[in-house]
């Protein structure tokens, strides 16, 4: 009697078994490449503080939004901005929109703002009464030689915390942004 599994056919077996189990594998699989191109900036040119996406370009030194309008910053705060078209070649104008809060003239007496792009200092302003201001800079081509554009400020003076508030205060900030020349 001839058992199933015999010498001559093995060999066959074993072709057919390893068919049986490459055959998956070697399906092809069609395999689809799909490229995104995303834009080259995604930056605005101004940001509304109080829009809650504008939130990536505020780089630090901002509070949370405050009565849906505003928020306050702190002494040294920092945003990223991409340049108007054409300012490479010729410049922008930088503009800050903010508030100096009654209650804080008092305390402060005189308060300088200095704005700063991509490292270069532009020109400070103090400022010696509360009320509504823009810090507004012409900002040479040659600080505008990118995609992007950061944005420092700084203030010689804040109101320090009091009471359950522990934030260090410096402006009310509304808009920052870059106008075309």
């Amino acid at each position: 009697m001839k058992t199933f599994f015999s010498s001559a056919r093995l060999p066959v077996m074993a072709a057919l078994a390893l068919t049986l189990v490459c055959a998956p594998a070697c399906k092809r699989h069609k395999v689809t490449v799909q490229t995104i191109e995303e834009p080259t900036s995604n930056l605005a040119s101004v940001v509304a503080t109080a829009d809650p996406h504008a939130a990536t370009q505020l780089l630090s030194g901002f509070y949370g939004i405050e009565q849906n309008a505003w928020r306050w910053t702190a002494g040294r705060f920092s945003v990223l901005l991409r340049p108007p078209r054409g300012a490479a070649t010729k410049g922008a104008v930088l503009q800050l929109k903010f508030t100096i809060p009654e209650t804080s003239m008092p305390k402060m007496k005189m308060l300088t703002l200095t704005g700063y792009v991509n490292g270069t200092p532009l020109a400070p302003e103090t400022y010696a009464k509360a009320g509504q201001y823009t810090y507004s800079r012409d900002v040479p081509a040659a600080l505008l030689p990118g995609d992007s554009a950061r944005i420092d400020f700084s203030l010689d003076k804040t109101m320090m915390p009091e009471g359950a508030d522990r934030r260090e205060l410096g402006v009310v900030a509304s808009m920052i942004g870059f106008q075309p020349k």
